[in-house]
């Protein structure tokens, strides 16, 4: 079994093994104000760099944690397993109704990459450590325990093993979508 298909087969397990809710917000406000969410725990995919399997945490109404684990396929022929965690502040929702409220976050995180160089002969085994700094949107669903993601993230990546670089600054694009459980 591939990885892509263990980590679908983990999401629909854990879409099928809970019942969620979303709590209504006020709604009504053309962005400005600080974001409050009305949700705890989500999971769900991600699709771009990387794609694989996306959870976020709240710790408190604007911070959170969020993590992931997939794959990279990097367009200079790398691809391999991508783990990465972040903490988030939202410190604004740009817009907000009384079906979604769209929340701009920031954070800091870090990220360990693990990948094979297809595209240069004997950098098997390469790895990165990486200082990731998402910045996104999400539409979070007011009255459905959905959201969906967009994020840009600058990661400043330090190279071992058999990597042809030793320091490089990339950025990842993803869109997402997760199921909040509670």
């Amino acid at each position: 079994m591939t990885a892509r298909k263990l980590l679908l087969a983990a999401f629909v397990a854990a879409l099928s093994s809970s019942v969620a809710q979303a709590r209504p917000r006020p709604a009504g406000h053309l962005g400005g104000r600080a974001f409050e969410a009305n949700k705890t725990f989500g999971l769900g995919l991600e699709l771009g760099e990387p794609t694989g399997l996306n959870g976020k945490y709240f710790l408190s109404g604007d911070r959170a944690l969020d993590f992931g684990i997939g794959d990279i396929y990097h367009y200079v022929n790398r691809t391999g397993i991508h783990i990465y965690g972040d903490y988030l502040f939202h410190p604004v929702s740009l817009a907000a109704t009384d079906v979604f409220e769209l929340p701009l976050y920031v954070g800091i995180g870090g990220r360990f990459w693990d990948f094979n160089d297809t595209g240069q002969p004997g950098t098997d085994n390469a790895y990165a450590l990486g200082v990731r700094a998402p910045i996104g949107i999400s539409m979070d669903f007011n009255n459905v325990p959905l959201d969906v993601f967009l994020q840009f993230v600058p990661v400043l990546d330090f190279y071992g093993g058999n990597a042809p670089h030793t320091i490089y600054l990339d950025f990842d694009v993803s869109l997402g979508v997760r199921y909040w459980f509670n």
